[in-house]
């Protein structure tokens, strides 16, 4: 090893350190990780602008590894440059508790960006994280932000459905600041890709919109990979694909060109065959010579200047320091509250409209909100008054058109969130949270902050039948980890529930109503950040009825009925399971008393709120084509069926 020159021989221990995080963790993906050593030493060392001892650094380039099964490549470097890993994190690759998980975790690991993994994601992400790079430097201007956002894709990320929807939006934009690296290395699991993939991609992105490099079989040599990067950096009115034909396994004697060499580790032959091949020890694991350590670290270093001169930079800046500081940290201004508008009780107010009139009378005073939808951006009331549309003419526009692509919304979204000076919404219907649930799963994994607004949320939408209705969505959603689903029911609690996802961390989901629902009396008090609240109290209860968004007037309506007869109710509010379950146990017995039974009504999937009640009145079947209020009577959503259903348990609870 000593006869090749440092470069090579930091590239080689990095393949080398590719086979042993695997080998030891009898578990991984080596291949792709060994074929792109050479490119991945071309981004740290000469190309990316980073500072690892100042890892969330605002004006830093981005780099996303949507390729993440080759995850180890990015640690590796990590540790080199600097970030904190060490080699004790490597070898506890994939293991309980380490740095080094078995596929990126932005929050967990220094240096990650976006939690990666599922194909496709993470070049969304990057797309997202283009449109927040440009937005940043159109709204405050270059010396505030101005960098770059590269990823690494495969053939598995552009095959997946989300990269056509991603890459026909970024050429739309023609997002000038985003360089995405294809692995065209002709293997898949299966096999060579040719099974079952014959795309073009040179000329599929060319027709998106994007420049496109096709740098052939070049991936072992670092300048001709520097200069296509160089040159990519310069263009600014389309995004930039380089397509890299890589050599899975390199320079494996067994695996190279193999599917053997994508998701298993060598075994112990085939890794000291191919450290013979690189000049490394082939009997010593984890082997990192010093100066390669130096060298590298040395790297690390070399964005310290440029962030001390951004740092610098800032010091000096005379903008709009309040609406900055508010953009990067995804909050409002110093009492942006203020602006929430509110009804009055008896005002009959669609809760999706109630959503874009807070979103009008709030998008000053919270800087970085942008909103927009699938195509459906009126219908889901994220469509904002007077704001420009973003564009390439128009960068720091408040409105964003996704078009028809409901998948690379949501993980556009997450890519805006992650880098950070956008608060983003996105509408579409609730039953189409189906073609999104890849991406929202990953924003509430990431802890993404971002609005996921979702409309028509029932039976209650109509005609559109029961493709559109939405029945188990709502018990699916609330099965997510750290997805906070609120439900409003009503126009007051739609404002409240925009001050919770505006001011809390992490993914909110609004779910919203088509049809106009009333204004309730006692709503606005801030019930809605506890989760449920006791909307109407009864002195001595007999029964506590529960609601969600528009079954909670339902709830109202039955609670009078049964006062009629004798039965006294208190009706409580829950538009949000999670909130609730963060309070204290003594709130929600207060809420909830355990001794007085409990009956739910909720037009969708029963499903989960054995909970919380004793019954539930909802609809366990799809939906019908009928106008909206006759699909509800005839499934069960009326005053009459709860009324029925609370005879029923009370009998039962009196026997």
């Amino acid at each position: 090893m000593a006869d090749l020159d440092l470069e090579q021989r930091g590239i080689n221990v990095v393949r080398g350190l590719a086979m042993d995080a695997p080998q030891e963790a009898s578990s991984g993906h080596p291949g792709t990780a060994m074929a792109l050593a050479p490119l991945a030493h071309v981004l740290w060392t000469r190309v990316l602008r980073y500072d690892p001892a100042t890892p969330d650094w605002p004006d830093r380039d981005r780099f996303v590894l949507s390729a993440g099964h080759a995850c180890i490549l990015q640690y590796a470097f990590l540790y080199l440059t600097g970030y904190g890993l060490t080699l004790d994190d490597l070898r506890a690759f994939r293991q309980w508790g380490s740095r080094a998980p078995g596929h990126p975790e932005v929050g967990h690991t220094p240096g990650v960006e976006v939690t990666t993994g599922p194909l496709g994601q993470g070049f969304a992400n990057a797309v997202g994280m283009a449109i927040a790079e440009r937005w940043l430097r159109s709204r405050f201007g270059a010396e505030v932000c101005d960098h770059h956002v590269f990823a690494i894709a495969g053939d598995g990320c552009l095959s997946e459905g989300i990269s056509h929807e991603a890459a026909s939006l970024a050429g739309h934009q023609r997002l000038g600041r985003l360089v995405c690296v294809y692995d065209d290395n002709h293997i898949t699991i299966d096999g060579p890709t040719d099974l079952a993939l014959s795309d073009d991609a040179v000329r599929r992105f060319e027709a998106y919109g994007w420049h496109v490099t096709d740098l052939g079989d070049v991936a072992n040599d670092t300048d001709a990979i520097e200069a296509a990067l160089r040159a990519e950096m310069e263009i600014e009115d389309a995004p930039s694909l380089v397509v890299l034909r890589s050599h899975i396994g390199y320079p494996s004697p067994a695996f190279t060109d193999t599917a053997a060499a994508h998701g298993s580790p060598f075994g112990d032959e085939e890794v000291a065959a191919t450290k013979a091949l690189l000049g490394l020890p082939p009997d010593e694991t984890f082997f990192v010579p010093d100066d390669v350590v130096d060298h590298y670290r040395a790297a690390g270093r070399r964005g310290q200047e440029a962030r001390s001169a951004w740092e610098q930079r800032m010091r000096g800046w005379d903008g709009d320091r309040a609406a900055l500081d508010a953009a990067l940290a995804g909050k409002g201004l110093a009492g942006w509250e203020a602006k929430l508008p509110t009804w009055q009780p008896g005002e009959q107010v669609a809760t999706r409209k109630a959503a874009k009139a807070v979103l009008d009378a709030v998008v000053d005073v919270v800087p970085g909100l942008v909103a927009g939808g699938a195509d459906l951006t009126g219908n889901t009331g994220t469509e904002l008054a007077d704001q420009a549309a973003i564009s390439p003419d128009h960068p720091d526009g408040r409105q964003l058109y996704f078009g028809v692509r409901e998948h690379a919304m949501g993980a556009v979204m997450v890519g805006m969130a992650h880098h950070g000076g956008l608060l983003p919404a996105g509408g579409t219907f609730l039953v189409f949270s189906d073609y999104m649930r890849g991406a929202v799963r990953l924003a509430a994994l990431s802890g993404a902050h971002l609005v996921f607004v979702w409309s028509h949320d029932s039976v209650g939408l109509g005609e559109d039948g029961p493709t559109h209705q939405p029945i188990e969505h709502l018990a699916s959603l609330r099965a997510m980890p750290d997805l906070r689903v609120i439900r409003p029911a009503d126009a007051n609690e739609v404002a409240e529930a925009w001050q919770v996802a505006i001011d809390h961390a992490g993914p909110t989901a609004l779910v919203l109503s088509r049809q106009g629902l009333p204004t309730l009396a006692g709503t606005g008090g801030g019930g809605v950040a506890s989760g449920a609240y006791v909307l109407r109290a009864a002195d001595d209860p007999s029964l506590v009825l529960v609601g969600t968004g528009s079954e909670v007037a339902v709830c109202l309506e039955a609670a009078d009925r049964l006062a009629g007869s004798g039965t006294e109710a208190s009706v409580v509010s829950m538009p949000s399971w999670e909130l609730f379950a963060d309070q204290p146990d003594a709130y929600r017995s207060q809420v909830l008393p355990p001794s007085v039974p409990k009956l739910s009504v909720e037009a969708a999937a029963t499903l989960g709120w054995e909970r919380w009640v004793d019954e539930a009145v909802g609809i366990d079947r799809f939906g019908a084509s009928a106008p909206g209020a006759t699909a509800l009577e005839n499934l069960g959503i009326s005053t009459d069926h709860v009324v029925e259903r609370a005879a029923t348990l009370l009998g039962g609870a009196d026997r």
